[in-house]
Formats: C-alpha cells, sequence, structure tokens
C-alpha cells in the first residue's frame, strides 16, 4: 500500500477532506449506537404511577448489574430525568429526534466523503494513463521491439482500469471502516471487556479462515492481465493481416490460435473469481455462526445479572456495526491484493529504464555546420545472433547526398535508425560536427532532421494537421501564424506532389483521413509524409525508401521536387528502386551490415561489382 501513496500526493488536500468526513462519519456511526440505549429503556421502563418517581430507570435494572464504569448509573439517572421531565411518550419522542439526526449526519458526512474522493479516484487513473503515455514516449524502441503491441495495450487500458475498480474503489473502505471497527469495539468493551474478548477471539478465528482463502489472489490476478494482453496482441495482429488470413485461407489456423489463448484466459478468470466469489457467502455464514454464539453467550450474561437487556441489545448492535465494516474491509483487501497484479504491470512499463536518454550537462545543438561522420560504428539488436552493423566508416558532408543501397537486412535501415539515436552503437561513434551524438540533447538532435519512412505513418487526423505534425506546436500556438502555417502546408504538399489529390478531397486540407490514412491510398499517405518532412524544412533529411509507395507518375513529379529541394541540403537516402539514387554525390553500398563498395553511380558501374549486379537484376 505504500506504494500508492506516491499517486496520492497531488490530491493530499482532497483526500484530507475525505479522511476528515469518514471520521466525523464515523463518529456518528459510532453515535448511533449508545443513541439506542434511551430508546429501549424508556420501551421496556413502565409507566411510573403518577407521571413518574425517583426509581423509574430502575425498574428493569438488577441489583448486580456490572458494567465495570459506572455507564448503568449514569443511564438511570438520566432517563429517570428524561421521564419526570417530558413524560413517556415525549421522552420517546426527543429520543427518535435524536436518532434521526444521528443518521442525518452519517449520511451526510458519507455523502461528503464520496464527494472529495470521486476526485481523487478519477485523477489517479488518469495520471496512471498519462504517465504510462510518456513513458512509451521516452522508451526506446528496443524497448517495444521485445513487447507485444496488445500486450502494452492491455495493460494501458484493462490494467489501469482494474487498478481503477481494485484499488480506487475501495478506498473509501480502507479510510471509514476501520474508524468504525474501532468506535463500535471502544464501546463493546466500554460495556462488556469479557464479552467484546470472546467476540475478538471469534472473528479472529474466522479472519484467519478468509485471509487463508486471499493469499493467491494476487498472483491468480497478474496471470489473468497477462493472458488478456496476448488474447489483446492476437486481435491486433488479427486486425491489422486480415487481408493476409484470408488470402491463404487461414481463417479457421487463425481462430483456433486465437481460441486457445483465450480460453486460456477464461480460465484463469474462472479461477480467480470463484475464489474471490467464496470471500462474501464464506464470510456471511461465519458471520452468522458467530452471531449465534455470541447470541448464546450474551443471553448467559443477561441472566446472570452481569449486564440489562437494553445494554445487551446495543451491544448486539455494535456488533453488527463491526461486521458489516468487517466484511467490506475483507473485501477491499481481496480487492486489493487482485489490483496489486495490475498495478504490477503497470510499473513494469513505468519503471522500465530508458536507455536512450540525454547525458548529464548534454551540450544544446542548434544547426549543422560540417559533416555527419561515422567512426568504426558497430550495432547489433537485443537477441539477435549476429551484429546488423560491423565497423562502420562514413562522413556526410553539409550539403552532400549520401545513397545507401543493398539487399534486404543489409543494414540500410538500421544506420537511419542510429543517427537521429532511436538506438546507440554498440561500439563506435557517430559524430555531429565533431560532438559524439549522445553527448547532444536529445531533443535539439532530432529538431535538426526530417524523417520520411518506409511505411507511411499518419494519424486519425485532418490532411493539414497530418502535414503541421512537424511544426512546434508553440508555433501554431500563437496568434497570427495560422494563416502562414496553412500556405506553408499547401506549398509542401504541392512540393510532395500531394496539392491537387488533396484539393479533391471532400474536405480539401480539412479532410480527415482515418485510422492510418486509411481513406488514402498508398502512394498519397507516402506523399503526405513526404510534404510533412518538407513542411520542417531541416538541415539533415533521412528518407528511408521515400518513394517505394509511389507510382511512376507521381514518383518522377516527387524525385525532381526532392532533388530540387535537396540541393545545399544535406540527406541519408536509402532505396531499393536505385535508379532514384543515381544523382547522390556518394553510393554506399552495404552488405551483411559491411561497406562492400562506395563511389558515385558511374564509377560503381565501372567496377562491375556488387552494385552493378543489382542494378542489371532491376533492369530484368
Amino acid at each position: 500500500m505504500l506504494r500508492l501513496l506516491r499517486y496520492y500526493l497531488p490530491y493530499k488536500r482532497l483526500l484530507s477532506l475525505a479522511i476528515g468526513c469518514n471520521i466525523l462519519m464515523s463518529l456518528f456511526v459510532v453515535v448511533s449506537i449508545p443513541a439506542l440505549l434511551p430508546f429501549l429503556q424508556i420501551l421496556f421502563t413502565p409507566q411510573p404511577p403518577g407521571g413518574g418517581d425517583s426509581n423509574v430507570g430502575r425498574a428493569s435494572s438488577p441489583s448486580n448489574v456490572d458494567t465495570g464504569t459506572g455507564l448503568q448509573h449514569q443511564l438511570d439517572t438520566f432517563f429517570e430525568q428524561l421521564l419526570l421531565n417530558h413524560g413517556r411518550e415525549g421522552a420517546l419522542l426527543i429520543v427518535c429526534g435524536f436518532l434521526v439526526l444521528t443518521f442525518l449526519g452519517k449520511n451526510l458526512f458519507r455523502y461528503l466523503s464520496l464527494y472529495f474522493l470521486a476526485p481523487v479516484r478519477n485523477g489517479v487513473v488518469r495520471d496512471l494513463r498519462q504517465k504510462m503515455l510518456r513513458k512509451m514516449l521516452d522508451l526506446p524502441l528496443s524497448f517495444f521491439s521485445e513487447e507485444r503491441k496488445g500486450d502494452l495495450m492491455s495493460r494501458f487500458s484493462a490494467d489501469v482500469q482494474e487498478v481503477e475498480w481494485s484499488i480506487m474503489g475501495v478506498m473509501e473502505a480502507l479510510v471509514r471502516e476501520p474508524i468504525v471497527i474501532t468506535g463500535s469495539l471502544a464501546y463493546m468493551l466500554w460495556v462488556s471487556p469479557s464479552l467484546t474478548f470472546f467476540v475478538f477471539g471469534l472473528l479472529l478465528f474466522s479472519g484467519i479462515i478468509i485471509g487463508g482463502i486471499g493469499k493467491s489472489l494476487k498472483k491468480q490476478s497478474g496471470e489473468a492481465q497477462s493472458r488478456l494482453g496476448t488474447v489483446m496482441s492476437l486481435v491486433e495482429e488479427t486486425l491489422g493481416g486480415l487481408r493476409i488470413i484470408k488470402g491463404f485461407n487461414a481463417e479457421q489456423w487463425q481462430g483456433e490460435r486465437f481460441g486457445r489463448e483465450n480460453d486460456g484466459y477464461a480460465n484463469a478468470i474462472t479461477r480467480l473469481s470463484r475464489r474471490r466469489d467464496l470471500a462474501s457467502p464464506l464470510s456471511e455464514f461465519l458471520g452468522i455462526a458467530i452471531a449465534s454464539v455470541l447470541l448464546w453467550y450474551g443471553a448467559k450474561q443477561v441472566f446472570a445479572g452481569h449486564i440489562t437487556g437494553p445494554i445487551f441489545i446495543t451491544f448486539l448492535y455494535a456488533f453488527y456495526s463491526i461486521t458489516e465494516p468487517a466484511k467490506a474491509f475483507s473485501a477491499a483487501t481481496y480487492s486489493i491484493r487482485k489490483g496489486m497484479g495490475a498495478l504490477e504491470r503497470v510499473e513494469a512499463v513505468l519503471d522500465a529504464p530508458v536507455a536512450i536518454r540525454d547525458a548529464e550537462n548534454a551540450l544544446a545543438v542548434n544547426d549543422f555546420k560540417e559533416k555527419i561522420e561515422f567512426r568504426n560504428v558497430s550495432f547489433q539488436y537485443a537477441n539477435a545472433e549476429r551484429g546488423a552493423l560491423e565497423n562502420v566508416q562514413l562522413e556526410i558532408p553539409k550539403g552532400k547526398i549520401v545513397a545507401l543501397v543493398g539487399a534486404s537486412g543489409a543494414g540500410k535501415s538500421t544506420m537511419a535508425d542510429l543517427l537521429p539515436r532511436f538506438y546507440d552503437p554498440t561500439e563506435g561513434q557517430i559524430l555531429l560536427d565533431g560532438k559524439d551524438i549522445r553527448d547532444l540533447r536529445l531533443h535539439d538532435l532530432r529538431a535538426l532532421m526530417g524523417i520520411v519512412s518506409q511505411e507511411a505513418i499518419l494519424f486519425n487526423d485532418t490532411v493539414r494537421n497530418n502535414i503541421a505534425f512537424s511544426l512546434p506546436a508553440e508555433a501554431l500556438a500563437k496568434e497570427g501564424t495560422a494563416q502562414s502555417s496553412n500556405l506553408d502546408v499547401e506549398s509542401a504538399a504541392k512540393a510532395a506532389n500531394a496539392h491537387e489529390f488533396i484539393i479533391n478531397l471532400p474536405e480539401g486540407y480539412d479532410t480527415n483521413i482515418g485510422d492510418r490514412g486509411s481513406k488514402l491510398s498508398g502512394g498519397q499517405r507516402q506523399r503526405l509524409t513526404i510534404a510533412r518532412a518538407l513542411l520542417k524544412n531541416p538541415p539533415i533529411l533521412i528518407l528511408d525508401e521515400a518513394t517505394s509507395a509511389l507510382d511512376s507518375e507521381s514518383e518522377k513529379l516527387v524525385q525532381a521536387a526532392l532533388e530540387r529541394l535537396l540541393e545545399n541540403r544535406t540527406a541519408l537516402v536509402i532505396a531499393h528502386r536505385l535508379s532514384t539514387v543515381q544523382h547522390a554525390n556518394e553510393i554506399i553500398v552495404l552488405d551483411g551490415g559491411r561497406i562492400v563498395e562506395r563511389g558515385t553511380h558511374e564509377s560503381l558501374m565501372r567496377l562491375s561489382g556488387y552494385y552493378r549486379k543489382l542494378v542489371e537484376l532491376q533492369a530484368l
């Protein structure tokens, strides 16, 4: 529970108010217990002849009653005076009015406690989601290559929801019930210590039985949530691969695969539910058993004259006031054990180490002046059998276009990912103007670069917002910049050969393009990503298969625009279509993570080596 306190610190004022209201509500609950005693005394006290006498109130009290505190004498005196001053019916009316006020206060402060707890409960859950998203944005790409996307989505949604239901939903019980239990026990001890210790022994016995059942709830909850993550991963894979599944008639295979995992999750939830559901009936049975024993033992105390009948009845009410909060508290502990399993999965993401971060005293960088250098760079992905890059030496002078070519898996995209520090080299250095990029501020480094990836990554938003995604949020928020930003967006779209198809969309630049740009063709999506990179106007461009999704006509137009815009600009271009990089200042040929050839298109063709072989294969 101590781990939860850090999430409550921002809401300590509201939490303090809720705790204060719970304390007041609990006090009213405790006061309502002895408040029944005057009613019972008046009910069981005979009407004194002639309006009352000095012995009224003692008529039903055995002479050998022993409360140990003088409670009976004080109550007898109070009842006598009340009956003498107001009569039997008047006294009863006063006592009933007092009962109404106590229960009014109890329920008023209960509502106020819930009123103050509502923003705390929802705020903590909101903060958890916000922290998870921010942490996911900070985590390096290597973290996500080791995790299932569906499992991460399950932690973000189902696990956080479980924390809300199982932990936040029972915080009221954790704050309120101990106070009610303490107050009721105090009254019971005041009335009859011996009877209270007898009850306490019974409760302890039942608590041991119930506590033993819930020990495995936390473990079973973690297993169930983990299986749910696997199920969500399969759902995500199925939705993303429907075209392939249908095309290969693999519906049955995928359905059976999902069915196995779904059955496993259902079985885990069933086991968890059965153990959790056992708590309530078992608690109720043990409560009835304890109450029966208490009635037997308490009646013997009344018969022996140790306590009076009305006091024993209020003792029973106090006991009832303990059993209900105790059951709620027991249910809360069950829920917390279940919720802590979900919280651990959430915190596994929140506490994950961020390997790619700013170094201490990181240097600010605002521009690019000289060159980029890969110096003896090697890199190996986690759990990979061999390195993706080995001892790469490369210089990219400012204003030059360097193209990376080679077969799939040669290391081209890895080199492009190392430059903006999506990964850090296993060995060697990448230098920007002579400074190791690991010593530069990460935000400043990436601000110098524009990226167009092989896969067109777009968002479920308008065309305009997808292109303007590269602009700083603070720039868009300034007054007077909206019109100029719109003009810049259109200029970038024209340069990327996207303006013509955009204006033909139903709402032009304000058309929503759907999830991942699903309303657009592949070529249209790629042209939007090119426009987004061009709008940023960075000194360094990384084009990873930037024209791979374009048809021949669009490819020529976009390539011409890129050549025009890449003048006096530094670019790292990756392409399988070798025709698109023939005008690069230098072509780097990679094979197995090593540089095997380098030079211009003409010089490499004269070598009659690996590059020429690739060109001839594409010409077939």
